[in-house]
């Protein structure tokens, strides 16, 4: 017998109470993904921040950096092909932890390393190590959470990346100054521990998980195509080849790789643009940059609401996913406007890149959840690899054919302006391209079958 959707309970039935709001235990399970999200980009945006004083010590340029951030793009990518099948195969519970525990040793071991290519060593070993945190995140997200409430929540732990690049700024450059660079990647890097021990005290997958209550594992599972997969507890592996055969899965990747790379841009480069455009130094930028972060925060929490928005009012779940990521990109674009707005004040481009990452967020909460959408759960964390792999590439290739060497010669002729302009150009119409490619490869985000 099919169980009713929530929009479908009676009021006052036991579903329909679950239905009301998340519980207790979901929003703890919510919380963890969201701890664990901070950490991951806590760790890896602290070499921006710190990249004025490794210049100094290793006599680094732009090219130098550019290739550090590529070792970490490169490691990132593969490792997000590979983190999938690994956290598809171990679980969401055993899989998180190890990749959590393996980025906290990378993070730490920067402190440890005397010269560029040793950075660029244990650049590749954080993004290798870092690439589970999403698929495990994007997994236990359609393990513990409906279809209709996983953007929000996709979400909400998607902020985490924003406060952890809130927290890196107003940290990073104190921790510095006082007792050095080297302790600043200590202290970070540790944090990923404490993290596992809340990890194992308080998580496991729902089928498993005494202290939640019938009613909301039904409603957990109250999605049509969820409750045969419920009670089932063993599913045959999907190939790679098979995922790479479906429309549904390259409108996710060119969804990703088009638009990550924009991501890395600000995380990487935000703290050098306000240096070189507006001469800003060491915890002087710390504000700046934690503004556009604390706007970025906003706008994926508000990207997960907007599609739950438009469904309450009855719109169906793909045309409101569609609808809202539209809405999203065009958000974007004015980011093309940002260096003639801080000619007037440093303040008004710091808004109009703030509000293009939470844009980025916005889009990233919904980008996510197509996956969910259009997928089985036993793929998910597959599929979110293949595309954050993209997203990777993407990344590598932006780094490798544009920014290297576009700033390294706009840096020689004394015009680094105008390699900025260019990026913002880049960054205010990959979304537009984004979106128009992912509604011809999957116009109805409609779920697939792998049986």
């Amino acid at each position: 017998m099919m169980i009713p959707s929530p929009t479908q309970s009676p009021p006052g039935t036991p579903l329909a109470a679950a239905s009301d709001k998340m519980s207790k235990y979901r929003w703890t399970i919510c919380a963890l993904v969201f701890f664990a999200t901070t950490v991951n980009y806590l760790d890896r945006a602290v070499i921006s921040l710190l990249k004025p004083y490794l210049e100094t010590e290793f006599n680094w340029n732009s090219g130098d950096y550019a290739n550090i951030e590529i070792a970490f793009k490169v490691a990132y990518s593969l490792g997000m092909l590979v983190a999938g099948r690994i956290i598809d195969a171990l679980g969401t519970k055993i899989g998180y932890a190890l990749s959590t525990f393996l980025w906290s040793l990378a993070a730490i071991g920067h402190a440890f390393v005397s010269s560029t290519f040793g950075f660029s060593v244990a650049r590749a070993f954080l993004g290798v190590t870092e690439a589970g945190n999403f698929p495990a995140a994007i997994k236990t997200t359609a393990e513990w959470f409906p279809q209709k409430e996983r953007a929000l929540a996709t979400g909400i732990f998607n902020s985490g990346s924003n406060v952890g690049a809130i927290i890196a700024p107003l940290t990073v450059p104190l921790i510095a100054e006082t007792i050095g660079w080297k302790w600043a990647f200590i202290i970070t890097g540790a944090i990923g521990f404490v993290w596992l021990i809340l990890w194992f005290i308080y998580y496991e997958v729902p089928a498993k998980q005494a202290r939640l209550t019938k009613a909301e594992f039904d409603y957990i599972h109250s999605d049509v195509d969820d409750m045969a997969a419920a009670s089932i507890t063993t599913q045959p592996k999907v190939s790679w080849f098979k995922l790479l055969t479906f429309r549904q899965t390259w409108a996710f990747v060119l969804g990703k790789f088009l638009t990550d790379p924009v991501w890395w841009f600000y995380l990487f480069w935000l703290p050098d643009f306000l240096n070189k455009q507006y001469g800003l130094k060491g915890t002087d930028v710390a504000f700046p940059v934690a503004a556009v972060y604390i706007l970025s925060s906003i706008g994926s929490v508000g990207g997960g609401w907007i599609p739950l928005n438009f469904m309450k009012h009855g719109m169906p779940a793909f045309k409101a996913r569609k609808t809202s990521m539209l809405l999203i990109a065009l958000c974007v674009f004015p980011i093309v406007f940002a260096q003639y707005l801080g000619q007037i004040n440093m303040w008004l481009a710091v808004l109009v890149i703030g509000i293009a990452a939470a844009a980025h967020q916005a889009w990233s909460a919904n980008i996510f959840t197509t996956v969910s959408d259009m997928f089985p759960k036993r793929a998910v964390a597959s599929v979110t690899g293949i595309g954050g792999m993209a997203g990777g590439l993407g990344g590598i290739l932006l780094t490798a054919l544009v920014q290297k060497q576009m700033f390294v010669y706009y840096e020689s002729i004394n015009q680094l302006e105008t390699a900025y302009f260019i990026m913002f150009l880049i960054c205010g119409g990959a979304y537009l391209l984004a979106w128009v490619l992912m509604h011809f490869l999957a116009p109805r985000m409609k779920q697939i079958s792998l049986d």
